[in-house]
């Protein structure tokens, strides 16, 4: 037992000159560690007697917990000590004014959302969603897109491995298979819009695998060729603030409207620069027509009593054109440089021009 009295005492007397937690550490390695002063002696319990080791392991056990008990004691009072000596060098002055906080920007493409929507919506679209998963008979077939077109192969278009149904899944090419729903879910007459995120398999100054779309639908019995352009006329007019903006329709193709149009807006482009308005240039900005006859009989919808007119363009095309940003990548990029030049108030009117009209 003088031994285990020995140990104890000299435990006890080193634990009271110790200063730091990593000595305590230390300490504790020392004595009660894998290899510690009282896990050896633990260690030769296998060799005695059974009445021996009964006495002896009994005696280890209480000398263990007098250290642990000193141990833990003097922890809480090193660490309350660390505490306080923090607590004096971590000092506040709460007389010092607060770090300034530079407030958020509104990202041009939600800007140019938030613009795109509040002029349809005067003109009386209402606004329609759809999956950005779609099966193939939404985004390609009920579209009168046939299966031999560019479109619907795989370096232009991103398939997934799953199918909706019995059908191929693919991440949606554009908006329009939203048009397909609200004819198949609702009745007619329609006046919609559809803005959201569409994928192709594309990447470069004026292409990304990710883009935004608005697109437009508007079914009735009556509708032409003139409503179309009244439409369109009033709100690129409307987006770039100009009244005289020079407008001009061009034939054109699309397996979904017939007839089609490219839309041209007036410009002039000098020396690298591009100006929206005047000029005696011309550049294509979105792509229009009359709803396609089959589009409306897969959609459930007689040719003979109901016709109209649809159109699509990208919200990052016109954002740039409106705004000067010279690279598509740069609106995915994450700099918030960029975004501080770029970028909107959160309390800014979308448009001078639709705040005039309102």
């Amino acid at each position: 037992m003088s031994d285990l009295h020995l140990l104890k005492e000299k435990a006890l007397k080193q634990l009271g000159t110790i200063h730091t937690l990593e000595e305590l550490e230390a300490f504790r390695l020392e004595f009660l560690g894998k290899k510690g002063a009282i896990t050896e002696l633990m260690k030769g319990l296998g060799a005695l007697s059974p009445e021996a080791r009964s006495q002896r392991g009994a005696d280890l056990n209480a000398v263990k917990e007098e250290i642990l008990t000193a141990l833990s004691q003097r922890q809480q009072e090193l660490e309350a000590h660390a505490l306080n000596e923090r607590l004096k060098k971590e000092t506040l002055d709460i007389t010092l004014p607060g770090r300034p906080e530079e407030p958020g920007r509104i990202h041009p493409i939600s800007h140019t959302i938030e613009e795109v929507m509040a002029i349809f919506l005067e003109q009386g679209f209402v606004v329609e969603e759809g999956p950005d998963v779609e099966d193939d008979f939404h985004n390609f077939t009920a579209l009168n897109i046939p299966f031999d077109h560019p479109a619907r192969q795989e370096h232009d278009t991103f398939y997934l491995k799953g199918k909706l149904g019995d059908q191929a899944a693919v991440l949606r090419t554009h908006t329009s298979p939203v048009q397909i729903r609200t004819m198949r879910e609702q009745s007619p007459p329609f006046r919609m819009v559809a803005l959201g995120r569409t994928f192709r398999a594309d990447y470069d100054a004026t292409h990304s695998p990710m883009f935004h779309q608005v697109e437009g639908l508007v079914i009735d019995k009556n509708i032409h060729m003139g409503h179309l352009k009244r439409c369109l006329s009033d709100f690129l007019k409307c987006f770039f603030e100009m009244e005289d903006l020079p407008i001009r329709f061009r034939p054109s193709f699309f397996p979904f409207t017939e007839p089609s149009a490219e839309v041209d807006i007036g410009c002039s482009k000098s020396k690298g620069t591009l100006k929206i308005g005047g000029g005696t240039d011309w550049l294509e900005i979105l792509g229009c027509g009359m709803v396609h006859p089959n589009v409306l009989r897969n959609c459930g919808l007689d040719p003979e009593e109901y016709q109209g007119f649809a159109f699509g363009m990208g919200i990052e095309r016109i954002s740039m054109l409106k705004y000067g940003i010279p690279d598509l990548r740069l609106f995915y990029e994450s700099d918030l440089r960029w975004l501080r030049h770029h970028g909107f108030s959160a309390l800014q009117i979308p448009s001078p021009l639709l705040a005039s009209r309102r």
